[in-house]
């Protein structure tokens, strides 16, 4: 099942509230963890190694916290988190497969994982606040 890790979920969640809440001065960690019931320390963490891979930027002092550096997509922000978008391990590893000589699924899953992968690259924050569902999505 795929599905995103905690870690993703704070992220994208904390990412999100600062685009819609950051206005004239940055969005404490404390002010998101409160909002969504999250551990600070935990959220915090998650908010660092964003800062880190350049998705949002921190201020130091007491009236600290974050702001956003726009536009970010989801996909930015798992491969921050998590590392590369990968459905199954080989394809992040392609020397983590044993069936690798017999199997049958290696292209199917390609076009999956670029479909996935596509999608992930061009969701936006801000679409994520939106009620509107993809085409393609709706039916299902």
């Amino acid at each position: 099942m795929l599905r995103f890790t905690k870690q993703v979920d704070y992220g994208l969640m904390a990412m999100q509230y600062v685009a819609e809440h950051q206005g004239d001065a940055p969005v404490g960690v404390k002010r998101i963890a409160d909002e969504f019931g999250m551990p600070a320390e935990l959220l915090a963490k998650v908010l660092q190694h964003l800062a880190k891979g350049g998705l949002v930027v921190a201020q130091s002092g007491p009236r600290g916290g974050y702001r956003l550096t726009l536009p970010v997509t989801v996909g930015q922000v798992i491969r921050v988190l998590e590392g590369p978008l990968a459905i199954v391990s080989c394809m992040a590893n392609h020397d983590d497969c044993g069936q690798a000589s017999r199997c049958t699924l290696r292209n199917p899953v390609r076009k999956l994982q670029a479909a996935i992968t596509d999608l992930l690259d061009t969701t936006t924050l801000a679409e994520l606040t939106g009620d509107d569902v993809p085409a393609a999505l709706a039916a299902h």
